[in-house]
């Protein structure tokens, strides 16, 4: 029986390219695409609850439609408020990502956890990635030209949520000043990259969540959060001006 390669693509009917035995849809907007990236996305950063099922329910099409719902729309979506909870928590808890978890999530190709890792040995933000530092990095020739294109025809990113600097620990040999977790936007500065960078030249160590050995929690917006609650009941030393904090102590 001979079977006869189709030439469209099955769900949004765009003609399909044969790349080395393999057909492949061109088209940036094809429906099972877009889900397929969200998936991924939603994967890689552990967001529980979000699988293919729930994507096509809630009609995400996009890794930002993710942190633009409500819980009364994920509520209606899915028709089942203790799901919709769960899976709302799951999204807020994924904003506390920084880019060591982020990077492999964008989904672009030959970027995954290895080499997001070697990139957070060389640079400390994604505004710092050159060819230069992805070369001193060790990444391939392909790899790096995959992720310079895509930060140069992608902006969306920095729409997230996430922290777009990376995790590192400070250097051997150098004193731990403390622990710090910076919560919501800051106006101390300009980006928390910028932020993290000072403070790990500084001697501290910048961590993404509220984990139990954070000895500094910085929250400039002034608000009781949730966390900053969680943090005032742990002892956990609540900032809410970080440069003045920083001239003041060091």
């Amino acid at each position: 029986m001979q079977i006869e390669i189709p030439n469209n693509c099955p769900s949004c009917n765009s003609s399909l390219a044969l790349v080395n035995d393999i057909l492949y849809c061109k088209n940036p907007d094809c429906g099972s695409m877009s889900r397929k990236r969200v998936e991924h996305f939603a994967t890689t950063l552990k967001i529980k609850g979000l699988g293919p099922s729930s994507i096509e329910k809630l009609e995400l099409s996009h890794p930002l439609d993710i942190y633009s719902m409500s819980l009364e729309e994920i509520t209606e979506a899915l028709n089942s408020e203790k799901v919709a909870t769960k899976l709302f928590d799951e999204i807020e808890q994924s904003k506390s990502k920084n880019l060591n978890d982020l990077l492999p999530a964008l989904g672009i190709p030959l970027i995954g956890q290895t080499a997001t890792d070697k990139l957070a040995k060389a640079c400390k933000a994604l505004e710092e990635i050159t060819d230069e530092v992805c070369k001193s990095a060790g990444l391939g020739p392909k790899a790096t030209e995959n992720l310079l294109t895509w930060l140069h025809e992608n902006d969306w990113y920095l729409l997230l949520p996430q922290n777009l600097a990376f995790e590192n620990t400070v250097s051997s040999g150098q004193q731990v000043k403390g622990i710090v977790c910076i919560t919501g936007k800051l106006d101390s500065y300009k980006t928390k990259a910028e932020a993290q960078v000072e403070l790990e030249r500084l001697g501290y160590v910048v961590k993404s969540s509220l984990t139990k050995d954070v000895t500094i929690l910085v929250n400039e917006s002034g608000k009781e959060t949730a966390k900053t609650s969680k943090a005032r009941d742990a002892g956990v030393l609540i900032v809410e001006n970080l440069r003045q904090y920083i001239t003041e102590n060091n």
